[in-house]
């Protein structure tokens, strides 16, 4: 009868956990994302070249990667909400500007990207938010690469370093 109640007990905190969970998430409000395209690799080993004295580039998973090129359309005043990836996203403001919140800034002091410019989500545990704080519509378009299967956007709980 004892272990009855240490399972009932568990299945209760568990399921309370996974609540808790979802309703702490910020999800996005006011961004509409489109998968423009989609594709499994095997393990990717990809190098650069020196073209000028500074400049190198290596790639490499363990494992099949999914490869994904996503459309993000920001009205005016939208957020991604607070969210991580779990892996890397090169990021590039095709229109308008958004600005990058870090959830690990204590000072919550965003990084702003007009079109033409680019950003690194470097993924894993960097929990971020991505804002349109303007008037005007935006758009990014962000190249992921994905452990196979894994989710693509994972949200998060706001991490308290922000008013918002």
């Amino acid at each position: 009868m004892k272990w009855k109640w240490m399972c009932a007990l568990l299945v209760a905190t568990l399921g309370a956990g996974v609540y808790a969970g979802d309703v702490m998430a910020t999800p996005s409000s006011g961004v509409t994302t489109t998968v423009l395209a989609r594709s499994v690799a095997g393990s990717l080993q990809i190098s650069g070249e020196q073209v000028s004295p500074q400049w190198h580039a290596l790639v490499k998973t363990d494992g099949t990667t999914d490869l994904y090129v996503v459309d993000n359309q920001f009205a005016p005043g939208s957020s991604t909400g607070w969210h991580t990836h779990p892996g890397p996203s090169l990021i590039l403001v095709a229109s308008g500007q958004v600005t990058n919140y870090f959830g690990n800034d204590p000072t919550c002091t965003g990084q702003t990207y007009r079109a033409g410019q680019s950003f690194i989500d470097p993924g894993g545990a960097t929990i971020h938010d991505v804002r349109n704080e303007t008037g005007e519509p935006a758009e990014t378009i962000a190249v992921q690469l994905l452990p196979k299967d894994a989710p693509r956007k994972i949200d998060e709980p706001a991490p308290g370093n922000c008013p918002f």
